[in-house]
């Protein structure tokens, strides 16, 4: 379903604007090539508006404050990237690296891929052929209904779980970006699953939840986006029903140049192997070098 809705969104961002180039060429050049440009840049300024607002989500917080070059260089490596997942690797490009429940045969320790709001199995391209090349089974579930409750994701995890588990022998790893976090926790609460996982890794997560999910309010569809709002009640009631025991099987990777999960706190989680990663912008923070190489020591 993501995928299709990605594939219109692309389509739409690129014809509209080489038609208005097309449109506009012959009668006024620079009024054509500055739609142009705008057009299909617009995004670069959302996410400006976003690294604008994060020093002050981040005025209280805990966490060591970004300097301006850092943010500047958090917003180019963001906007640069996020062509590459959301208008290619997520929309036309989240099959082309199947599951592998057979991995080399050797036992090797399996891998459960859950991806955050708005995007698809795609996402983990990079992680899955990485995986493959050392033998190791995985499983990237897609996450549907997209805007649906975080409790309902539940059964499609518990599923690859299953299926990785059978396929290796051995209690598989949970890799998590952003709100796949909190479906693993959703999944850890309903199935009372501790003994099922090995490690669970969040990357980005808001396991307290962001400021920017409180912008949902009042739009009844976005009920996972609702859920993910700063100290919501489903987020409270969440962290009440965790044990210490549970807590102590996390690795938190956050960042104090994430510009979706704020304040930078909220990737934490009391109690888990928190790994403050500075100067990574959100999507980026799935990719970055020390991130994957770390993760996949852990298995």
């Amino acid at each position: 379903m993501l995928a299709r809705i990605l594939q219109v969104v692309t389509l739409v961002a690129v014809a509209g604007p080489a038609l208005w180039m097309w449109v506009l060429w012959e009668r006024a050049p620079t009024i054509a090539m500055a739609g142009l440009l705008v057009g299909l840049s617009w995004y670069a300024i959302v996410l400006a508006a976003e690294f604008v607002l994060l020093p002050w989500a981040n005025r209280h917080d805990s966490v060591a404050k970004a300097s301006w070059r850092q943010l500047a260089r958090a917003w180019l490596d963001e906007a640069l990237l996020m062509p590459l997942v959301f208008c290619w690797r997520q929309p036309f490009r989240s099959q082309v690296v199947a599951d592998s429940l057979a991995g080399d045969g050797r036992g090797r320790r399996g891998v459960v891929f859950l991806h955050g709001f708005m995007c698809n199995r795609g996402l983990w391209n990079p992680w899955m052929r990485e995986l493959k090349a050392r033998g190791h089974p995985f499983a990237a579930i897609n996450i549907e209904p997209v805007f649906g409750p975080i409790e309902a994701f539940v059964p499609a995890v518990d599923r690859a779980v299953v299926e990785i588990t059978k396929a290796s022998g051995l209690a598989p790893v949970l890799v998590c970006h952003s709100m796949g976090g909190l479906v693993a926790r959703a999944w850890m609460r309903a199935m009372d699953a501790d003994h099922r996982v090995r490690r669970v890794i969040t990357i980005g997560s808001p396991h307290l939840g962001t400021v920017i999910g409180r912008l949902s309010r009042g739009i009844k569809r976005l009920v996972n986006a609702r859920q993910m709002a700063y100290a919501s009640n489903w987020l409270v009631q969440l962290d009440r029903d965790e044990t210490a025991k549970r807590r102590a099987l996390f690795t938190c990777f956050y960042s104090n140049c994430d510009n979706m999960v704020l304040p930078s706190s909220s990737a934490t989680l009391q109690g888990a192997d928190n790994r403050l990663v500075p100067g990574v912008p959100h999507v980026a923070l799935a990719y970055q070098e020390r991130v994957m190489r770390e993760t996949l020591g852990l298995l």
